[in-house]
């Protein structure tokens, strides 16, 4: 019997493709599961089971650690937390306009850092729980096009290493898993065409969702998916500069997607140059 069983999870991120495999996951462990989200009906009514219990967040206002406390007031100290909720877009710098921005920094960061303020010293307390937030390949290597996306999943593996650090003389369970590409509506065709055309594996949500289910009764603090991807991290890590090269091969690529995604861009840009000063 898994050591889940009869044990209550939120889980953050569920519409998505790894959040619904990681959800049913849970359920298949036998754990009670409330599901958050802006509107967790529209994805808890295809499940016919009382051990899925929507839950109202919105990862995105301001509010959420008041949304945080009336959540544990109703439904009570989850055992664990598992953040898969992310925003992720495939995009030039000057297409991360202020909303695009603040959505990706709210979601992917932010939201984090509230849900580990508002639950850990709550844990702490009570002497156990888990925290379990999924990153990505891009939180530690800064890839062209993804410049707003990485800085915030740069973001989060730093807070998640701080927090378990920090954390370090308690019984809480602190984890960090990386997905590389994977399979799900976040990455449109384009997306998907560009990473077939550099030769980049994708997994399917099932996939990440055992990793990160896994991972909850491994050892290691920080779990990266996929090869050559964990090579590159490493790389990146010591020899930044042998990734800067691989990664300077792959640019005409990349900016042949970037430019078929944001046409206007780039015939601004081109008008730009042209009222310009002279070469």
């Amino acid at each position: 019997m898994s050591r889940l069983h009869n044990q209550t999870w939120l889980l953050l991120g569920a519409s998505g493709g790894i959040g619904r495999a990681v959800l049913d996951g849970l359920l298949e462990d036998g754990a009670r599961v409330l599901v958050a989200g802006r509107h967790p009906q529209t994805l808890t009514s295809q499940y016919q089971d009382d051990a899925v219990v929507p839950v109202t967040l919105d990862l995105s206002d301001g509010q959420l650690g008041t949304q945080l406390r009336a959540l544990i007031h109703d439904c009570g100290l989850p055992d664990g937390v598992i953040h898969c909720a992310g925003v992720n877009h495939f995009q030039g710098l000057a297409e991360n306009d202020d909303a695009s921005l603040d959505a990706m920094l709210n979601v992917n960061l932010r939201s984090a850092v509230v849900l580990a303020r508002e639950l850990a010293p709550r844990m702490r307390q009570r002497g156990r729980g888990s925290l379990l937030f999924v990153g990505s390949t891009f939180g530690s290597i800064g890839f062209p096009g993804y410049s707003a996306y990485c800085a915030s999943k740069f973001g989060l593996r730093g807070f998640v290493e701080a927090l378990r650090r920090e954390l370090a003389d308690s019984p809480l369970i602190i984890r960090y898993v990386a997905p590389r590409a994977t399979r799900t509506a976040m990455n449109d065709a384009q997306v998907n065409a560009m990473n077939d055309d550099l030769g980049n594996a994708m997994d399917s949500p099932q996939t990440v969702a055992a990793a990160i289910l896994c991972s909850l009764e491994g050892r290691r603090a920080s779990v990266y998916l996929g090869w050559p991807e964990r090579l590159f991290v490493s790389l990146n890590a010591m020899l930044p500069w042998l990734v800067d090269k691989a990664l300077r091969k792959q640019l005409p690529v990349i900016h042949r997607y970037l430019q078929k995604k944001h046409p206007q861009h780039r015939h601004q840009a081109r008008s730009h140059l042209q009222e310009g000063a002279s070469p």
